[in-house]
């Protein structure tokens, strides 16, 4: 097989003298403060590049750095009924995110990453329903800084 360059398999182009990343504590400063989602957003970032990359997890001083914070974190109704209840809710979580490598700085980036999970009107957000609801919207938005950071799609 050849190609035009470094390429895996997991659609990852080696970026140039990297070896090392760091993913920095991802603190909620949403207004609803959910405990925990925090901690749970910044491992799962972690988790999927260390899983789909051969770059080493550091703590500091890292080649690429992932920093930033949850800003929104909000249930709102999206539909209703005829009894003007909520007949579907929706959980929106976004992400404010830094990115720098400091090998190319023209791989720098700050972007906000956003998703949802609906559910029903009738269903409470609260114990497996809320970590189903937050596991999802989690895999979303860490898929879209991985692909927009190191995939570049």
């Amino acid at each position: 097989m050849q190609g035009c360059g470094i390429y895996s398999f997991t659609g990852v182009s080696d970026l140039p003298g990297v070896t090392t990343f760091q993913v920095n504590y991802f603190q909620n400063t949403a207004a609803i403060v959910e405990p925990g989602i925090d901690r749970e957003f910044t491992n799962k970032l972690q988790d999927l590049i260390q899983n789909q990359t051969s770059y080493e997890l550091v703590t500091s001083g890292g080649d690429i750095v992932y920093e930033g914070e949850i800003t929104q974190y909000y249930v709102a109704p999206i539909t209703a009924t005829a009894q003007n209840t909520a007949a579907q809710n929706r959980l929106t979580i976004s992400v404010s995110l830094q990115f720098y490598n400091t090998k190319n700085e023209e791989d720098d980036l700050k972007q906000t990453f956003s998703f949802y999970y609906d559910y029903a009107g009738s269903e409470q957000l609260t114990g497996g329903q809320k970590d189903t609801a937050v596991e999802e919207v989690f895999e979303r938005i860490t898929q879209d800084i991985f692909n927009a950071t190191l995939a570049k799609w």
